[in-house]
């Protein structure tokens, strides 16, 4: 009885330090240009967390090439972007409406520890794609599993959870994309995530360490004119640390309420 007891002590232990280490999110900060392969163009931002995030990229002249990156991260400090560890659980969502003469990629993001670009909960307004993939995240199309495409200008609620787990090929993270959209609610359910490379040494099953959280605008130049704009708002931001275990259902039947 006494080792059962100090075993669940121990559990408890690595339980309510796990819930501890998910960054304490107050802000966020911009990472501009990340890409820019166009020099003749103009970022506007505006930082009204929780409210609103707003990017905003003008393009006045060529050459331009192909796509002009600008991301914003959570933050703790206002200074610097929050770095979060494979053994950390949370949620956050958004509302983004995007609009402006050009075509753009935008949405959420889980970027992996080497790529600010990667791990998207993307929306597309070429041809109105919503999407999940990159980075370490498991792929899952929402136009392809629900017949639903984005139109520039409508607002669309994203969510994102993540579960760590046990952290183990029985037991992996898991990560739930959700959207709502057009009066609407769609989900992935819970994905499980890969092993990785155990060898890198960020660890496995999951996201990975040193992963960072936030947002991203891709502006597509080289499919427009000269002259064009892409205006991004994400709005009502939400971000909340997780207990290491939870139920998604739960949790996205608390949040479907933010978006209508």
């Amino acid at each position: 009885m006494r080792k059962i007891v100090y075993c669940l002590a121990a559990l408890l232990v690595v339980a309510a330090t796990s819930a501890m280490a998910t960054p304490a999110v107050n802000s966020v900060v911009f990472n501009l240009n990340v890409w820019e392969d166009c020099l003749f163009h103009t970022v506007t931002t505006d930082n009204s967390y929780p409210t609103s995030v707003m990017i905003d990229d003008e393009w006045v002249q060529s050459p331009c090439g192909w796509a002009n990156l600008h991301v914003w991260r959570f933050s703790e400090n206002g200074t610097d972007a929050a770095i979060f560890m494979n053994g950390d659980a949370f949620r956050f969502a958004a509302t983004l409406v995007l609009t402006g003469t050009g075509y753009c990629e935008s949405g959420l993001q889980v970027r992996p520890w080497w790529s600010e670009s990667d791990g998207r909960l993307n929306v597309r307004t070429t041809d109105g794609e919503i999407a999940c993939f990159g980075g370490r995240l498991p792929f899952y199309s929402f136009t392809g599993n629900h017949s639903i495409s984005y139109v520039a200008g409508d607002p669309i609620g994203l969510e994102i959870i993540y579960y760590p787990n046990s952290l183990t090929e029985l037991d992996p993270a898991t990560i739930t994309y959700n959207v709502s959209y057009g009066g609407m609610d769609y989900s992935s359910g819970p994905l499980p995530f890969d092993e990785g490379n155990a060898a890198e040494g960020y660890g496995t099953w999951g996201m990975l360490d040193n992963a960072q959280v936030g947002a991203h605008l891709q502006a597509l130049i080289g499919l427009t004119d000269d002259v064009g704009n892409v205006h991004a708002v994400w709005s009502d931001i939400e971000f909340e640390a997780l207990p290491p275990t939870g139920t998604e259902d739960s949790s996205w039947g608390e949040v479907k309420s933010l978006f209508r």
